[in-house]
C-alpha cells in the first residue's frame, strides 16, 4: 500500500514539485514490472511518513515518465536522485537499506 505522502511526478508537475520546491526532494524512478523497486518503494513510503515536512518523496514511473527519465540520464532502475532546493545533491542506483537512505537525506539520528 502506497503512503498518501508520496507524490506521483509526471511531465506536468516535475518542475512544481521537485525543481522549485524548497529543501530535499527524493525522486524515485522505477516501473511496475522491476522487482528491486517494489521491495525499495515500502522503505520510501515509512521514511515519508516519518519525516513529514522534512523530505518530499515522490515518484516518477519510467514506463509513463520517459522524457524525465531520459533528461536524468536514468539507465537502470531503481534509480533515486535526491535534490536539494531543485539541483542534484545525489544518485542512488539499485538497493539501499533505509538506514544508509536516510543518512544520505540527512534523517538520520
Amino acid at each position: 500500500m502506497a503512503s498518501e505522502n508520496v507524490i506521483t511526478l509526471d511531465a506536468g508537475n516535475f518542475a512544481a514539485k521537485v525543481l522549485q520546491t524548497k529543501g530535499t526532494v527524493l525522486v524515485d524512478f522505477w516501473a511496475e514490472w522491476c522487482g528491486p523497486c517494489k521491495m525499495l518503494a515500502p522503505l520510501l513510503d515509512q521514511i515519508a511518513d516519518a519525516h513529514v515536512g522534512k523530505v518530499t518523496i515522490g515518484k516518477v514511473d519510467v514506463d509513463k515518465g520517459q522524457e524525465i527519465a531520459a533528461q536524468y540520464n536514468v539507465r537502470a532502475i531503481p534509480t533515486l536522485l535526491i535534490f536539494e532546493d531543485g539541483k542534484i545533491k545525489d544518485q542512488i542506483v539499485g538497493m539501499i537499506s533505509k538506514a544508509n537512505l536516510e543518512q544520505k537525506l540527512g534523517l538520520a539520528a
